[in-house]
């Protein structure tokens, strides 16, 4: 009865999760010319966020890789690679916005280039 409430648990944790992160990487398309009314501090504000996003996400899709799925759960094997794969997609995302930031920030604030 134990086991069947732990896996029970882990395969409701993997649902959610995999709900939460759907919800997550609805976002809005990449607009460089937002970052041009930026000071350079808001930018260097604006790197910090993005690169503790990258993070974060890298985190959860580590734990979604990691996850074991047992084998009698139809289907719950692509769940947790579907999972996976939105997580790199979501950090593929954060990634280019970080570029541009970055490049917006070589070029307006020199000191801070690197």
């Amino acid at each position: 009865m134990n086991l069947l409430i732990s896996i029970a648990g882990r395969l409701s944790a993997l649902l959610a999760l995999s709900l939460a992160t759907g919800c997550s990487s609805l976002g809005g398309t990449l607009n460089p010319a937002k970052y041009d009314s930026m000071t350079c501090a808001e930018l260097n504000n604006a790197v910090g966020d993005i690169a503790r996003e990258i993070s974060q996400t890298a985190i959860t899709r580590g734990k979604v890789a990691n996850t074991s799925v047992p084998n009698w759960l139809l289907g719950g094997a692509r769940v947790k690679t579907a999972v996976a794969n939105r997580e790199t997609a979501r950090i593929e995302k954060l990634k280019q916005r970080e570029e541009v930031i970055v490049t917006t920030r070589a070029g307006r604030c020199p000191k801070s280039a690197g």
